[in-house]
This record gives structure tokens, sequence and C-alpha cells, in this order.
């Protein structure tokens, strides 16, 4: 049986956050892996509200190529292939069928939802263990007191501390970026003959 960590997520896209984080808590944790567990595009857009998502197979050929150079990562796509969303708790179970004994690995913002309506928390707590990642100014330590469900549980939930560098990186933050950047783009090749192109001078 693998030990893992078990990132599952929208990575809409991968940023270096993501990575970096994944990479510190595995050495904090002493697991021999992560596994990356995107989400299904339907899912992002229409339960979880985003404005935009890349697709399934952009999301996976990204995340493949980040895994490709890092021996400690490896990327799933079982949500992906299934006709709903899987419930994280069913992706646990799932990987445990697998051969991969995968704790959960949560950033803070996922944690307050944890608290909020996420199902089988419990089992997902006591089955597999939670490792929670701070993001921002989040005092994950805190959190966990202050909510009724995630202080009985507090004995399940391992907190990585993270670097300063990396917390308020965010792929809402990178989507913005590459909208204005169309945008300019697009404002650029509107000014010039049709024969020319700024992308090559990029």
């Amino acid at each position: 049986m693998t030990r893992a960590l078990v990132f599952v997520g929208a990575f809409n896209p991968p940023t270096a956050a993501h990575i970096s984080l994944a990479e510190c808590a595995l050495r904090e944790t002493g697991r021999e892996k992560v596994v990356f567990v995107p989400s299904q595009s339907r899912y992002i857009e229409q339960d979880q509200g985003k404005d935009f998502a890349f697709t399934e197979e952009e999301r996976l050929s990204m995340l493949r190529k980040v895994a490709g150079a890092r021996p400690w990562m490896s990327v799933c796509d079982w949500e992906l292939r299934q006709s709903r969303q899987p419930r994280t708790y069913e992706t646990l179970c799932h990987l445990r069928e697998e051969g991969v004994r995968g704790a959960l690995l949560v950033g803070s913002d996922k944690l307050k939802e944890m608290g909020e309506g996420w199902l089988h928390v419990p089992e997902i707590a006591r089955e597999f263990g939670i490792v929670a990642l701070a993001r921002g100014r989040d005092v994950c330590e805190q959190m966990i007191r202050e909510d009724a469900l995630l202080s009985q549980l507090a004995e399940h939930i391992h907190v990585v501390q993270t670097p300063e560098d990396w917390k308020n990186i965010s792929s809402t933050g990178i989507r913005q970026r590459l909208k204005e950047m169309r945008t300019l783009l697009g404002e650029t090749r509107e000014m010039l003959p049709a024969e020319l192109d700024p992308r090559e001078w990029l």
C-alpha cells in the first residue's frame, strides 16, 4: 500500500504554489508521493460558479507535463471518467482499492468549507486523515478550534505551515491575468495590418 497525499481540486490551471506546497507537505508528512486529482469541468463551472474552466483534457495535460519531471507527483483521471462529479470520500476509497492509502491534502480555504457542508468529513478524517495548508492569512489551528465539526476531528488533521511566498498565489489570479493578456493581444492585433501577428514578438 502506497502512503500518499491526495490533492483534489480544479487545478484551473495548476500553479507553482500548488506544486511547491504539495512538495512541502510531502516532506513534512513523510509520505511517498502526492496524487493530483482534477475535478470535472462542468462541476467547476456549474457547482463552483467559476467564470472559466480549461477543458478536462487541457488541465490533465498540464498536470501530466508538470508531473513528468517530478517522480514524487502522479496524476489520477478517475474523477474525470465518471458520469458525475464524485464526492471526495468516494475518490479516496477508489484510490485505496487501487493500493493508495491517501490522506486528503487541502488548502485552508477548503478546510473552511469542510466545516460548512462537505459530505463524509468524519469518515475522511478518521479513515484517511486530513493535511491542511494555510493560505493567505488563514490560521488553520484557529479554524479547527472554532468549528464545531472540525474541533471534534482535530486529532486527525495535520496542519502544515507553508512558506509565506506561496500563500497568495491562486488559479483565479492567473485566469484574470490571462484574460487581460488576451484582451490586450486582441486590441493590439486590431492596430496592425492583417499580415502581422504580435504573438511572434513575444
